[in-house]
């Protein structure tokens, strides 16, 4: 599951227990705040806006299946991690949840850092005008070409995740004659609440060097001894799609103890901690997220109580939420296609996208919500299977949700927060067309990343 002690999902009634599952209590109508992005509203004819635009507009324009992305909402998400952590510490957005040349002019404009972990990230990030020292670099396996760019662009940091990558930083920044500032990725052994692929604390897997063994003191001494590398600070990331601290807790916990055995052993005491990303979203009313004054207040008291333990100065502290900002600030639109009902089973609901523009209910066991959209109705609640247009039993968008009974072809249909890894993520699969993001603010729809063509597709095939 890719959220934490969250109930079973509905089924269809003629296969369960007389009484395990109702029709839900609330109008089919009512939009979730949690779900939806801040401008989304329903207008007098029931039809659904955001940035003032209603959907079927949107669609006509754009085009179905397309992303749209509540502008006003993803500045506002900005300013309120900016402002919940202050001055004295940093954000960075994780840009592999979303990433596009105007997505690093709005965060540059709200006072955002941004970290990337590819070639193709950073160049993104650096052609739209990000300043080079607020970009972290991350990855696994940074090739020397990356390495190269990414010192000589001047970054901020690189995340060191190797002992091969100690050297390799090390001995490239040396030879382009400059000292580049690192963080050592850590591996802290906390086993995050969340699907095991999305998952990245825990020993056995392919990040950061762990802290069991030792190996994670030995990184730290290898680059002190570097004069390539100033070592500023550890990073610790412990998963994704999480709503429960403790696992934090424990991370700092752990980390803050590495960082006194280094004042111990080296008399140096590192001024910065990187406690990573992963935090929740809605993407169901059953999902309860923590705002960023709450997660900010408790990892700031986390730091703090550990530190004063420890006896050190508490470091400056940096996140990188990424799902937390973009993710609730998008929603997909579909047309629907077909809809066959499969008496004693299920409905299924076929639009005209699917797993190429949404991979995750496929990959993470991802759960979703789903609207009518072009209109309302008072019709009943029918239970439905919402699906995609690919040659795979598993291209579902939405595994279970209820729909008006009165949905035919040709109805517009939203998934709402869908703003992270869903555009990051996806596909040709079947040659499909990846769709557009499209940007809507205060009346007024941009395209920002354009919907791919089949001259696209042809251009790459070079016979």
């Amino acid at each position: 599951m890719s959220r934490s002690a969250h109930p079973a999902g509905p089924r269809h009634a003629d296969v369960l227990p007389e009484g395990h599952y109702t029709a839900p209590a609330t109008d089919l109508n009512e939009l979730d705040a949690k779900v939806w992005s801040r401008t989304v509203t329903r207008d007098e004819a029931g039809a659904l806006t955001v940035g003032g635009i209603e959907v079927a507009r949107l669609a006509e324009e754009f085009g179905t299946p397309a992303y749209f992305l509540d502008e006003s909402d993803f500045r506002a998400r900005c300013r309120a991690w900016a402002d919940a952590f202050g001055p004295d510490a940093d954000v960075f957005y994780a840009g592999k949840a979303f990433l596009s040349r105007a997505v690093v002019r709005w965060l540059a404009e709200e006072g955002l850092n941004l970290d990337v972990c590819s070639g193709g990230e950073l160049t993104t990030a650096l052609d739209a005008g990000m300043p080079a020292d607020r970009i972290a670099f991350h990855g696994n396996n940074k090739t020397v070409a990356e390495i190269e760019r990414a010192v000589g662009a001047g970054v901020g940091r690189i995340v060191l995740d190797s002992f091969q990558e100690i050297v390799r930083v090390s001995h490239i920044a040396q030879r382009l004659g400059t000292r580049q500032r690192v963080q050592i990725r850590v591996t802290v052994g906390v086993e995050a609440h969340t699907h095991e692929f999305i998952a990245t604390a825990h020993e056995d897997q392919k990040f950061g060097i762990a802290l069991a063994d030792g190996q994670a003191a030995e990184a730290v001494r290898r680059a002190l001894e570097l004069d390539g590398l100033e070592l500023i600070g550890i990073h610790s990331h412990i998963g994704s799609q999480i709503f429960d601290m403790a696992g934090f807790e424990v991370s700092a916990r752990r980390v803050v103890q590495l960082l006194a055995a280094i004042r111990d052993e080296h008399g140096v005491e590192l001024p910065e901690i990187d406690l990573g990303g992963g935090l929740g979203i809605a993407y169901t009313s059953e999902d309860d997220p923590s705002e960023p004054h709450q997660i900010a207040k408790a990892l700031r008291d986390i730091v703090t109580r550990e530190c004063e333990s420890a006896g050190l100065t508490t470091p400056r502290i940096s996140v990188e939420p990424g799902r937390a900002i973009v993710g609730p600030t998008a929603f997909t639109l579909y047309e629907v296609g077909t809809i066959k009902r499969l008496e004693g089973l299920r409905t299924y609901v076929s639009v005209d996208g699917g797993m190429s523009d949404n991979i995750r209910t496929a990959l993470y066991d991802a759960e979703y919500s789903v609207a009518l959209v072009s209109r309302s109705s008072d019709a009943e609640p029918m239970l439905v299977r919402v699906v995609g247009k690919h040659c795979e039993s598993g291209d579902i968008v939405v595994k279970d949700a209820f729909l008006p009974a009165d949905l035919a072809p040709g109805d517009l249909i939203a998934v709402p927060a869908t703003g992270a890894y869903c555009r990051s993520m996806a596909s040709n699969y079947n040659h499909a067309l990846r769709p557009p993001v499209v940007a809507v603010r205060d009346g007024q729809a941009r395209v920002i990343v354009r919907r791919e063509t089949e001259e696209d597709l042809l251009r790459l095939d070079v016979g």
